[in-house]
């Protein structure tokens, strides 16, 4: 047990883990007032809601979890929905079925599916070099002329690129003032994407794996290719369609939106207007108030705000064979791994690499980690789960073989990514102990 939560802990850390042709019933109408688990039209598992609450009831009282909203869809009927705990401590606010989130990673998988409903359209191709959208984008690498990036490099993280809270604090990012997108820097997205150009490749493209900064390139080569905005693009061909309404780059009602807080030496407290989390390397920056910032730039991979009623349309329009935004081939590849094979093919044994990523037993899809041998990471999801997590304190996972989709959105990191909680929720959806 012990090892498991040393793994999933280590996978959620690391990830800082539709309407399809059926109607979701709208979340409000099945959590009640009182924040009890619910019944939809199909009555909810009991035992399911028992094993959550459960959870759910214990982070909140250690404290662990300020508040939270999680969902879990089987088979595209909603089965389980509560709202608990507090959405804003201070002022006494609950946490309730509207309540936004700061969706931080998680906003990946989304930014990555419109880049991916591009390619469906033919108005970009994976093997694109990144230049052709971003002609200044040409980071070099040592001892290598002219590496090439490409779209598909930038979707699996393989492109070279890092994160500047993966790098000490005098690293070749922060000298370059490069933001995670976390942070509210007074810059552009151009601005910042030509900052991360400056930064050397910490190797060849398609070479290896690095968490990284790679879907807010992707981000501007959305915007370039849609012909508009990157927001405007994404409504266009993700939120829009699934009618995830209150899902965008800017919390669209600021009294809704949840206050975000941190778990340190045994207690949380209110997150600050810049709060730096130390980790096990460098600190991540947070200032959480870009999130009602209409200058801040759109981070592809961190910027994105929403519910969790409209994450659950995501993951069943993904599940249902990409519903009404991907093609239903591009929906699966998405949730398949992309990374072991090439790696395995190029990653010396004698090395004592592994051509796993981010944790045992985990590849790497577009957008989301891949579980490939659930026994090795000892998760209780079926094979080929897609999951990802949000440094505010999120997670999520779609299980197509076992028709899952679960999203829990919490306000407090890193609990609510890392460690005991994560492992337990999931547990508790499959009935493990």
């Amino acid at each position: 047990m012990q090892k498991q939560k040393k793994i999933m802990g280590l996978l959620a850390g690391k990830l800082a883990s539709r309407f399809v042709a059926l109607l979701i019933v709208a979340l409000c109408a099945l959590v009640p007032a009182d924040g009890s688990a619910a019944s939809a039209e199909k009555p909810a598992d009991a035992a399911l809601a028992q094993r959550l609450d459960a959870v759910l009831n214990k982070a909140v009282a250690e404290g662990r979890i300020v508040g939270a909203v999680v969902m879990v869809a089987r088979q595209g009927q909603v089965v389980y929905a509560r709202a608990v705990g507090m959405a804003d401590a201070e002022k006494g606010t609950s946490m309730s079925p509207d309540t936004r989130f700061r969706l931080a990673s998680m906003s990946k998988p989304i930014a990555s599916a419109a880049a991916l409903a591009l390619a469906d359209k033919g108005m970009i191709a994976l093997d694109d070099p990144v230049t052709r959208w971003i002609p200044s984008f040409t980071p070099a690498l040592a001892g290598k002329a002219d590496p090439v990036i490409t779209v598909r490099h930038l979707l699996t993280h393989t492109a070279g690129l890092s994160y500047g809270f993966s790098e000490p604090p005098d690293g070749p990012m922060a000298l370059a003032e490069v933001s995670d997108g976390l942070d509210d820097p007074p810059i552009t997205l151009e601005e910042n994407i030509w900052r991360l150009a400056t930064v050397p490749l910490y190797y060849e493209p398609g070479t290896d794996w690095k968490y990284s900064l790679a879907i807010d390139v992707l981000g501007q080569i959305v915007s370039r290719a849609g012909g508009d905005k990157l927001p405007n693009v994404v409504q266009e061909l993700v939120t829009g369609p699934l009618g995830m309404t209150h899902t965008g780059f800017m919390a669209d009602d600021p009294d809704l939106l949840a206050a975000p807080y941190v778990w340190a030496n045994g207690k949380a407290h209110r997150m600050a207007e810049t709060e730096i989390v130390p980790n096990a390397v460098s600190a991540t920056r947070f200032q959480p108030g870009r999130a009602l910032d209409e200058q801040a730039f759109p981070s592809a991979g961190a910027g994105m705000v929403g519910t969790a009623a409209d994450y659950l349309k995501f993951l069943e329009a993904v599940r249902e064979n990409g519903g009404s935004i991907l093609k239903p081939d591009t929906a699966k590849a998405m949730t398949a791994d992309q990374v072991c094979p090439i790696l395995s093919q190029r990653l010396s044994v004698t090395a004592g690499k592994t051509n796993e990523v981010v944790a045992p037993g985990w590849g790497f899809g577009f957008g989301g980690a891949v579980l490939l041998h659930p026994e090795k990471a000892e998760y209780p999801a079926g094979q080929n789960t897609w999951s990802w997590s949000g440094a505010y304190g999120s997670h999520f996972f779609m299980d197509r073989a076992n028709g899952i989709s679960f999203v829990a959105l919490t306000n407090t990191t890193p609990t609510g990514m890392a460690g005991p909680f994560a492992v337990d929720l999931a547990r508790a959806v499959y009935g493990k102990k």
